[in-house]
């Protein structure tokens, strides 16, 4: 099927192809991406000048999908001082004694910036429904709470995009294997992420209900076909382009009369 990058429907991740990329050929999608993350890092610029809104990639998907080379690729061109990125991992102490949200919330980027989410307030109605770390009870409230807390972020002005980097189960083996392979990236393998594979299934049923319970208005889902990178890349990239051109932003004006000024020589 042709694929929908914004979702505004019910849809089921089944009828979604994650090799798919159209009629696009790969070399000219890869030099048109690099256009667009050249102007992103223009507006970026402009975002950072005028420090009204934030903005936040959540970037989530199985084990390889390729969340941080996506973050990595599309902000290329984005000054380092313009982004922050968190990684999600294994809740620390601290953490587990407050809210589900209280580390997301902390994690919010300043006014000006770019944030990147490797994984998300998300996890909190993924894994921790599929390996059973807290009874439905818990965790089946959370959507709503998730849905909550986004609407407050968004009516104060954090744009929120939303990614499943929606990957086969095929092109997961691949990569995993080619984390075996190659020395350069035997450092990324992690045994957790064959058990994560052994719940493929599971998985699959929970994001499809993340979508569908977890898309309000204002911060839609875009399924990502993620096993072609470039891809992946790509949509990304248009996503982000369209939002920060959305903003219409201009150079804020200066706060005085700079006619006057002189700089000694």
């Amino acid at each position: 099927m042709i694929q929908p990058v914004e979702i505004r429907t019910r849809i089921r991740l089944d009828r979604f192809d994650p090799a798919y990329t159209g009629v696009m050929d790969r070399e000219e999608t890869r030099e048109a991406t690099r256009n667009i993350r050249r102007r992103i890092g223009e507006l970026q610029k402009l975002l950072y000048a005028n420090q009204r809104h934030s903005i936040i990639l959540v970037l989530q998907g199985m084990d390889t999908s390729g969340k941080e080379g996506a973050g990595r690729n599309v902000l290329e061109y984005v000054s380092a001082t313009g982004v922050e990125t968190t990684n999600f991992k294994v809740p620390s102490a601290e953490e587990l004694a407050h809210d589900f949200l209280w580390r997301v919330h902390k994690a919010v980027p300043r006014f000006g910036n770019i944030g990147i989410f490797n994984r998300s307030h998300y996890e909190d109605v993924l894994v921790t429904r599929v390996l059973n770390l807290r009874p439905k009870s818990v965790w089946s409230r959370r959507y709503n709470q998730i849905n909550q807390f986004e609407k407050i972020l968004t009516e104060n002005n954090v744009l929120l995009l939303k990614f499943f980097l929606h990957i086969s189960k095929e092109e997961q083996a691949l990569r995993l294997e080619e984390r075996l392979r190659n020395p350069a990236k035997n450092w990324k393998f992690e045994s957790g992420d064959l058990l994560m594979r052994k719940h493929w299934d599971g998985f699959q049923k929970a994001y499809e209900d993340v979508i569908n319970k977890c898309n309000i208005p204002d911060a839609r889902w875009h399924v990502v076909p993620s096993d072609h990178k470039w891809y992946r890349d790509y949509l990304i990239s248009t996503v982000l382009l369209k939002t920060l051109k959305s903003l219409r932003m201009k150079w804020p004006e200066p706060p005085g009369d700079f006619s006057k000024i002189r700089i000694d020589q």
